[in-house]
């Protein structure tokens, strides 16, 4: 039993050095179903950050397309420095409370 409970917490605190590869492994070389959901749950989390990456980097890119980018003075240039800060701090957060909420079902799970 405590080898299902370290499986399960080491899949969810692989965020910190690799996020996708140790759920992924845990999934195909554990025979228990509640190791199994584990991963799976630690996997999905891994890669939240990535697709607000992916949605965020879209909207960079089209603010970029779609604001003057020559940084002079005026409304345009504003705009699409407020548009990209606040995308990144919305990465940011997301990145970060995925981070904690790892470390806090790896937690849950040991005990």
């Amino acid at each position: 039993m405590e080898n299902q409970k370290i499986l399960s917490a080491f899949s969810y605190l692989s965020i910190l050095f690799a996020p996708f590869i140790v759920p992924l492994v845990v999934y195909f070389v554990a025979k228990d179903s509640d190791v199994k959901s584990h991963s799976i749950r630690a996997l999905i989390s891994h890669l939240i950050p990535v697709a607000f990456g992916i949605i965020l980097f879209a909207v960079f890119i089209f603010s970029t397309l779609s604001f003057s980018t020559n940084f002079d003075l005026n409304s345009d240039s504003n705009t699409f420095l407020i548009i990209w800060f606040a995308s990144f701090a919305i990465y940011i957060l997301i990145s970060l409370g995925v981070v904690i909420w790892n470390i806090i079902q790896a937690v849950r799970v040991i005990r």
